[in-house]
């Protein structure tokens, strides 16, 4: 794999549904009813359920560790949640869009890749940065 500055990995959709978010809440043991009740969400001050912000994350790590082949090669992962991914009731639920470039090499066969996640045009992390051995 020839990867220099710039490169950029191959950008994902990953749709995200009410069901997503009750595996995941399974799966985790994370059962805050912003994610799961939509008048409580609202009552909070929230405008609808929203997605768990480490399932958000994981989402769009994807993107890295699909590029490499191998998670195993995902040395370190850090993200600022900038805005809630809020799902809708129904079949079609949300999509979450991301994308991202190596921006730096570093030594020993390793880089620096910052994500861009977005919903509906909106940024939903910030600073989201992997660092990864390379192949």
């Amino acid at each position: 794999m020839s990867v220099d500055v710039g490169t950029e990995l191959p950008s994902q959709s990953f749709p995200v549904t009410r069901a997503s978010l009750v595996r995941y809440a399974g799966a985790s043991g994370d059962f805050n009813p912003i994610h799961w009740n939509e008048r409580f969400a609202r009552e909070v001050g929230l405008p609808n359920v929203i997605a768990h912000g480490m399932f958000t994350m994981a989402e769009a790590v994807r993107v890295v560790t699909d590029w490499l082949g191998d998670p195993g090669r995902l040395e370190a992962y850090s993200v600022r949640f900038t805005r809630p991914v809020p799902v809708p009731d129904d079949d079609a639920g949300t999509v979450i869009e991301v994308s991202g470039k190596v921006t730096e090499l570093l030594d020993d066969a390793r880089a620096k890749v910052m994500l861009t996640a977005t919903h509906e045009g909106q940024k939903i992390l910030g600073n989201a940065v992997a660092i990864v051995r390379l192949p």
